[in-house]
C-alpha cells in the first residue's frame, strides 16, 4: 500500500485538501498501477508558529 505524508503550513481550505488528496492519488495510480483503495494520503498541517526556515518562523514573517 502506498503511504503519502505531505507537511504543509495550516490554512488550506477542505476543499485545497480534497483536490490535493484526489490529484496525489491519481498520480499513484497511474505511475505505479495501484488500486485508488490501496493509495494513503496523510496531510499534516503544521501551525506558522511551528515551522521556520532560516531561523524565522513563519508566524513571524510580514
Amino acid at each position: 500500500m502506498p503511504t503519502i505524508h505531505v507537511e504543509m503550513l495550516a490554512g488550506r481550505t477542505q476543499e485545497q485538501k480534497k483536490a490535493l488528496v484526489t490529484a496525489l492519488t491519481q498520480a499513484v495510480v497511474d505511475t505505479l498501477g495501484s488500486k485508488p483503495e490501496q493509495v494513503a494520503v496523510v496531510l499534516n498541517d503544521v501551525p506558522r508558529s511551528d515551522w521556520a526556515i532560516g531561523g524565522v518562523f513563519y508566524s513571524e514573517k510580514s
